[in-house]
């Protein structure tokens, strides 16, 4: 309610594909390759990125980019975008391009996620890229940063992420 007159309710639905279509099919495959297909649209696109509604736009060894357009749905109660979606996109970007240099057979998860939030995002941001990158990347452990930039290059909130990388039979 605002000044006494009710707004009509917002909605919003999402679908998506059985998460598990993906993850088999990137059974023996490389980190890389398997992003490669995710971007080709071979891969169904993980719930989390229809939910939040971001999107891969681009993957090399060593890096993943994100993109999003902040929308009302992503606001938290003072009206402004929820600090979730910038930790998302961060952990995101920051595992992907991790999952870029993996061999086959191999996985990881993320161990911490460190976020600084610089500015507040809101619906009038317009679209934000997220580019994750691979500071190191050991047998067992890897470590990623990234930002978070509107189309102008302003920082929005930077990361660091550790990675725990294990064989897929360990998982």
């Amino acid at each position: 309610m605002t000044d006494g007159q009710q707004t009509p309710p917002r909605t919003r639905t999402i679908t998506w594909d059985d998460p598990m279509v993906g993850a088999q099919f990137g059974l023996g495959k490389s980190g890389l390759d398997y992003m490669h297909a995710m971007l080709a649209g071979q891969v169904p696109s993980p719930p989390i990125s229809i939910l939040m509604n971001f999107r891969l736009a681009e993957v090399e060894n060593g890096r993943a980019l994100f993109v999003c357009t902040p929308d009302e749905f992503h606001y938290n109660p003072i009206g402004v975008v929820h600090g979730g979606l910038i930790c998302t996109l961060c952990d995101s970007a920051c595992g992907c391009a991790v999952h870029t240099t993996l061999p086959a057979g191999m996985a990881y998860t993320t161990l911490d996620v460190h976020v600084h939030m610089t500015r507040p995002l809101s619906a009038q941001t317009g679209e934000i890229r997220c580019e994750g990158r691979v500071l190191h990347a050991g047998r067992r452990m890897a470590t990623a940063e990234a930002k978070v930039t509107d189309a102008r290059g302003k920082l929005y909130g930077h990361a660091t992420s550790t990675c725990m990388i294990f064989p897929l039979n360990e998982g």
